[in-house]
């Protein structure tokens, strides 16, 4: 009977025992479960932090190299800007230009003065002749008496007096200075040209240099005035 009653507490035993294994099981594997959803979800909130990360670190360099273009196409338009600016000013006469040229001198004849001719004032006529037939033989840049010719340039007499644009011209010798890019051609051309014989007619003689190295005409001094272009008004 104590047997029996031995053996029914250890049967009983064992089964509490399996109940309390399997609960604690039970309880504890939720536990397990949740432990390892959360390291999976912190491990991709990491790998999308890392990604995002990395998306904001290429949009900068994305946003650096926009502004790098923008600033290089900016300084490339400046750029281009002046150079046109540069090209515009040395075509109009307003800088300093230096290249192969030739020295054109005028003065009296050495022979109408030991006679006691009267020499006159260059006429301004006959130095606009002069210019005409320079341009005709392709010079390209052109000073008298170290003022500037360009589009705008007037030679005229006033009160009896030569002037380019108002700087008088009444003293000898008078210098010429002409650039261009065929000089040889231009001298053998000016020093056959009819218009040399009108100098000589008016007792003035016309000496014309061989081709010169690095030869400089100055830039035009006085203010370039436009008939028909006027400062844009403001809107």
């Amino acid at each position: 009977m104590k047997k029996d009653i031995k053996w029914g507490f250890t049967g009983i035993s064992i089964i509490v025992g399996l109940m309390l294994a399997i609960q604690f099981q039970t309880v504890k594997q939720p536990k397990i479960a949740d432990t390892r959803d959360g390291w999976e979800l912190r491990t991709q909130i990491l790998a999308e932090q890392q990604l995002q990360s990395k998306l904001l670190t290429e949009i900068r360099e994305l946003e650096a190299q926009a502004s790098s273009y923008e600033t290089q196409r900016s300084q490339s338009k400046e750029t281009a800007l002046k150079q046109t600016l540069g090209e515009l000013k040395r075509e109009s006469g307003q800088t300093k230009v230096t290249g192969d040229g030739i020295i054109i001198t005028i003065k009296p004849l050495a022979e109408a003065e030991l006679l006691g001719e009267t020499i006159h004032s260059i006429s301004p006529e006959l130095l606009k002749r002069l210019i005409n037939e320079l341009n005709m033989y392709h010079a390209e840049h052109i000073s008298i008496n170290g003022q500037r010719v360009v589009n705008t340039t007037v030679i005229r007499e006033i009160n009896g007096e030569p002037k380019i644009d108002g700087l008088p011209l009444s003293n000898y010798p008078i210098t010429v200075r002409v650039l261009s890019s065929d000089v040889q051609n231009l001298r053998d051309r000016i020093k056959v040209s009819k218009v040399i014989e009108q100098f000589f007619i008016d007792n003035l003689s016309v000496e014309v240099s061989d081709p010169v190295k690095k030869l400089t005409v100055p830039p035009y001094q006085n203010a370039i005035k436009s008939k028909y272009l006027e400062p844009a008004g403001k809107e």
